[in-house]
């Protein structure tokens, strides 16, 4: 078994960095643009962001890049295209060449090393974890060579900008991007709807007008993309319609189709790296190897990926059997709508995801991280986000919970700055 790491055991007994809620307050004033906003963000979303940092071992950060670098090497090959594309939606096969931003890879950091949950095309949370890091304090010396994410955070904000600009170069070299539409199902409804502020903010303090969108509030002119008399060059999709399908995003369907405006993450993206049902092959050395895969390869993702399975007929009898040591996902499905512990399953709910699209992957305890909350010491559970481009990692997130599943309804709990060695 692997040696117990600094970050191990900070994560079980360091109570002493935390925010500075003063230093928070005036860096996301400045980056809403807005004084107070800080304030009322607490009252509205008082579950939305966690006081205390997780800690991650520089090993296993290395081992995570080593772990996205095999899925994007899996990607490349025509064989696995082919495989994941046949159950995506036909919009899926139109390329282009947009990458996709902030791909979340999410893991449970285990004693045998990075166990990848699963992986994400629309990512939330990366630009207010950079205040969140930020505004982090240590008042000891243990923790005082710990520093946020795999690179700082000093120059984030112009990754972030230079990543949309480089999507939006893919497709059009010649042009300069002008205006990008943030697009999620009425958008002020979402929870994380504070981030759509932000970033609205920091593209205008790099020359870029923002909207924030329903998919309705679109107009197909010719071969422009409209919104109130306003040409979009770039859709930076929040949408969980990970295809386009609704009548909703009809507007938005056919733009894609047309190339009417860059689109990103794209459902083609959705389709080669973020289905559940990706995680199957992912996790099939057999067909990993008839694809073409190298041993090397191979061996990192036996290694990190879950045992994962299509639930069907044909195994329904054995994977209730082993329901205990199960958990069950929905292929296409978002955070973490319709997941289920197997442990917690009823007949009922069996039932119905026989009649779905699910798939059942080796259950992976999440994590933990020692808080006193309230006064008492709590557990809570962590996961790990990677938020990567074009395969590789930017920055980093963790999530902190109590319950079955992830949720921002913990106190003490939320998106949480991490830390790692130099």
């Amino acid at each position: 078994m692997p040696e117990e790491t600094l970050a191990d055991r900070l994560n079980q007994s360091c109570q002493c960095i935390a925010i500075d809620q003063r230093k928070l307050e005036q860096s996301l004033a400045i980056g809403f643009g807005e004084p107070g906003y800080y304030a009322r963000l607490r009252k509205s979303h008082p579950t939305l962001l966690a006081d205390f940092p997780i800690f991650v071992a520089r090993e296993h950060i290395a081992a995570m890049q080593a772990v996205i670098d095999a899925i994007e090497h899996v990607v490349s090959l025509a064989p696995y295209r082919q495989t994941v594309l046949a159950w995506a939606p036909d919009i899926a096969s139109h390329t282009d060449a947009a990458h996709g931003v902030f791909f979340g890879y999410d893991f449970h950091l285990t004693t045998e090393g990075p166990q990848l949950i699963e992986v994400n095309t629309n990512a939330g949370g990366a630009l207010l974890l950079q205040h969140v890091a930020s505004a982090q304090q240590a008042c000891c010396c243990e923790v005082g060579d710990f520093f946020p994410g795999p690179k700082g955070i000093d120059d984030m904000e112009q990754v972030f900008v230079d990543m949309f600009r480089e999507e939006f170069r893919a497709h059009r070299p010649e042009d300069e991007l002008a205006c990008v539409a943030i697009v999620d199902e009425d958008p002020q409804a979402q929870y994380l709807s504070p981030e759509f502020d932000l970033f609205r903010e920091m593209f205008a303090s790099h020359g870029i007008e923002t909207v924030i969108l329903d998919p309705r509030q679109f107009a197909l002119r010719g071969n422009d993309l409209i919104t109130d008399g306003r040409t979009v060059d770039l859709v930076y999709s929040r949408l969980t319609d990970f295809y386009l399908q609704s009548q909703a995003c009809a507007t938005l369907n056919a733009a894609y189709a047309a190339g009417a405006a860059v689109f990103t993450p794209s459902p083609r993206a959705h389709a080669l790296y973020a289905n559940k049902r990706n995680l199957a092959v992912l996790s099939d050395a057999d067909a990993l190897r008839k694809m073409g895969v190298p041993d090397d390869v191979l061996k990192i993702l036996s290694v990190a990926v879950p045992q994962t399975v299509v639930v069907s007929a044909d195994n329904a009898a054995e994977l209730w059997a082993d329901r205990r040591h199960l958990f069950f996902k929905p292929a296409s499905g978002h955070g973490s709508r319709g997941t289920y512990k197997g442990a917690k399953l009823t007949k009922k709910t069996w039932s119905s995801i026989l009649q779905s699209d699910y798939v059942a992957q080796a259950l992976v305890p999440p994590g933990e991280r020692l808080l006193v909350t309230d006064g008492a010491m709590q557990s809570f559970k962590v996961d790990i986000r990677c938020y990567a481009y074009r395969g590789e990692i930017q920055s980093l997130g963790g999530r902190m919970y109590r319950g079955q599943t992830t949720n921002f309804r913990t106190t003490g709990g939320g998106l949480a700055a991490v830390f790692t060695t130099p």
